[in-house]
Parts: structure tokens; C-alpha cells; sequence
């Protein structure tokens, strides 16, 4: 997800999105544990997903302040 998309939205959605996201990136470790994914990259995107998303939860956090 680019960053100027999680710009876009509110606050309470990116909280659901980074959700759903954790339990995403979850999914994959268990998966790629198991059995080898075909394309292990995308964990990695998972994972830059959620920092992005947490990034701008936090940077939200401190101009409320």
C-alpha cells in the first residue's frame, strides 16, 4: 500500500487496516513455516505495510499533541 493512500485515510480505519494487516503478515509466517510460499517477498511488503501504516498512526499521534 503506498504511503500516499494511507495518508488518505482516517484514523480509525487505518487502526482496522493494521489489523487486519498483523493478522495477514501472521497468516504468511505460519504458511511460509508449513510449506514454502511461491513468492516469499511478499512478506516483506506485508511487514513495509504495516510500518507505513504505524508511522502515520504515530506522526497523527504527535501533531494531536
Amino acid at each position: 500500500m503506498k504511503t500516499a493512500v494511507i495518508k488518505e485515510m482516517t484514523t480509525d480505519e487505518l487502526k482496522e487496516r493494521l489489523v487486519e494487516e498483523r493478522k495477514q503478515l501472521s497468516k504468511l509466517y505460519m504458511g511460509h513455516a508449513v510449506n514454502p510460499l511461491d513468492n516469499p517477498g511478499v512478506i516483506g511488503l506485508t511487514k513495509k505495510t504495516v510500518a507505513r501504516i504505524m508511522t502515520e498512526l504515530r506522526n497523527r499521534e504527535l501533531e494531536i499533541k
